[in-house]
């Protein structure tokens, strides 16, 4: 049974007020607001682009490349952009992707409107439209957490969806409209415009910053860092897998809904919309209930119905001729589609510390949108194959299996972690005879444990092996002495000593519980030793000498030996 985030709510108007909570930080509201009517831009354009390409080509794949140009640039770019927005500015990063997106915008409907618009030219600008979401996902999603106290991220992030998904209910419907009645250039400039309010909220706000207390990252060292991170967590890389199955299977849907109104129903561009917006309804639902079904449901529980659900609404569209049908599995489908996919959004964002939430979230993205990016292809291909029905079959049936997974990738209960960071040992910091770029550093941690302990002992120093490792160690190993078997020594190493005083500062309360309880089986009078040592090579050694000879000679030039301080470059050119 999970452990809720938030203490559960006495009454019906304390669930409303805790779901509601975010509402009363200003700047959430504010964004919350903004991004409603860009999502309704979004969505809008996202109807005149797919239902444009009907109209351009009758190829049933090319229709699916519209929501594969789409889903692919986030699978290509949310880890670099995960990496910017835990190392820059998440407030200038998301205002830079804005003002991006309105750019691509205005010439996509300058195209539009000039009669210049081929099937590749509206994927290209569809799939640029996708890089500039990247880019700004992973900095909105983490900038959650800055904008509202932890203890309401759960209700924050579940009001997001709530957001996108009021737009979906009515956006698609308004979509179909612009495109039936105007053409979808006018689908176009409304996107267009959508982008301004949130660019002025972003302008606006004057985001609370702290100053670091070591230099960032470079862009690859944040990206390795995050990737080791997300590789060594196993609640997320668990998600990761079930994401990526769930985009996977359900893109097929999403991809060739467009052919669903026009074949299945046999309607046009404005019942295409109405088919979004049943979507879009249902995942509001979904989001109204959210709350109710974590306080009764596990978060296993919650994918697993999920995903049973999207996969027999899948079947249903597929074998519905009838618009009200059609519109009711598409209801249940939304509805599953939010509570699944909300899920695996917070698990990750609770399971993830500050320093690393935006990567954290980045890879997050690409498994799920790698899979919706992979799915629309293979749906398309197999659709212009075989069939639009058959296909639906084949995408609702595997949907349905994978609520299986549950029995070997159970997603972990959603509970509160002290993922705020430990102060470092006081002095480390500051080492006065260790500048930032020395290195490697190996540092050692001697234990001394009965005999009767060692197995308990082993175990309990791997899992702290690989918080270690996660952090940003290498070539961590536990040594036992074969002259004192109850000496045990734990050895790591880190590239400089700027590398190491990161790993320090990584390290949460959580993690610190965890090592102690490694350290309770110590036995020694004193605490575990520790030693940080530097890796030296007679090259090295040859140049510290010089280093030592002419700091001598500055500071006492009368010293013996003084006239000659070139002798250590000489020895230094030795073979």
């Amino acid at each position: 049974m999970d452990r809720p985030v938030t203490p559960a709510p006495a009454s019906r108007s304390g669930w409303r007020e805790a779901a509601l909570a975010p509402f009363r930080t200003r700047i959430f509201l504010a964004v919350w607001l903004a991004s409603l009517a860009s999502n309704f831009g979004t969505l809008i354009q996202a109807v005149g682009a797919s239902w444009l390409m009907t109209s351009l080509t009758p190829s049933s794949d090319m229709v699916a490349f519209v929501q594969a140009a789409t889903a692919l640039p986030i699978m290509l770019l949310s880890i670099p952009a995960g990496a910017i927005a835990d190392i820059w500015d998440r407030r200038r990063l998301m205002l830079l992707a804005q003002v991006f997106m309105l750019c691509v915008a205005a010439v996509l409907t300058w195209l539009a409107f000039a009669g210049g618009i081929t099937p590749w030219t509206l994927l290209a600008f569809t799939f640029l439209l996708g890089c500039g979401s990247a880019l700004y996902g992973p900095a909105w999603q983490s900038s959650v957490g800055e904008q509202v106290p932890r203890g309401q991220l759960p209700a924050a992030v579940s009001l997001n969806s709530l957001g996108f998904n009021i737009a979906r209910t009515t956006g698609p419907a308004i979509g179909g409209a612009i495109v039936a009645g105007a053409g979808a250039p006018f689908a176009f400039l409304f996107n267009t415009v959508s982008y301004l309010a949130l660019i002025v909220v972003l302008g606006r706000w004057r985001r609370p910053l702290t100053r670091p207390a070591l230099p960032p990252e470079g862009i690859g060292g944040a990206i390795g860092a995050g990737l080791r991170y997300v590789r060594l967590s196993p609640v997320i890389r668990v998600v990761l897998m079930r994401s990526f199955v769930f985009g996977l299977c359900g893109a097929g849907l999403w991809a060739l809904l467009p052919l669903v109104a026009r074949d299945l129903v046999g309607g046009g561009p404005l019942t295409y919309g109405f088919l979004l917006g049943a979507f879009g309804g249902g995942a509001v639902i979904g989001a109204l209930a959210s709350q109710t079904l974590r306080e009764r449901w596990s978060t296993d529980a919650i994918v697993r119905g999920g995903s049973a659900a999207f996969g027999l609404a899948t079947l249903a569209t597929a074998a519905s001729p009838w618009f009200v049908t059609t519109m009711l599995a598409l209801i249940v489908a939304g509805g599953a589609w939010l509570l699944t996919l909300s899920t695996f959004n917070i698990t990750t964002q609770i399971s993830a510390p500050r320093w690393v939430v935006g990567r954290a979230l980045a890879v997050y993205q690409v498994a799920a949108f790698g899979g919706m990016a992979i799915g629309s292809w293979a749906s398309g291909l197999h659709a212009e194959q075989v069939g639009l029905a058959p296909t639906l079959v084949l995408t609702g049936l595997l949907m349905t299996a994978s609520s299986a997974l549950s029995r070997w990738l159970p997603i972990a209960p959603l509970e509160t972690k002290a993922l705020d960071p430990m102060r470092p040992p006081p002095g480390i910091e500051d080492h006065p005879r260790v500048p930032p770029q020395a290195g490697p550093v190996v540092t050692t941690v001697e234990y001394r444990v009965a005999a009767e302990d060692h197995a308990e002992f082993v175990r309990a120093m791997h899992d702290i092996g690989r918080i270690r490792r996660r952090d940003g160690a290498h070539r961590w190993r536990l040594l036992q002495d074969v002259d004192d078997p109850e000496l045990w020594t734990e050895r790591w190493q880190n590239a400089t000593w700027l590398d190491h005083l990161r790993q320090l500062h990584r390290v949460t309360v959580a993690d610190r519980e965890i090592r102690e309880r490694g350290r309770a089986f110590h036995r020694g009078a004193s605490p575990p030793r520790v030693r940080h040592m530097l890796e030296r090579t007679p090259d090295e050694a040859r140049l510290e000498d010089e280093r030592l000879v002419v700091r001598a000679v500055q500071t006492d030039p009368n010293m013996p030996g003084a006239e000659a301080p070139a002798r250590p470059r000489d020895a230094a050119r030795d073979p």
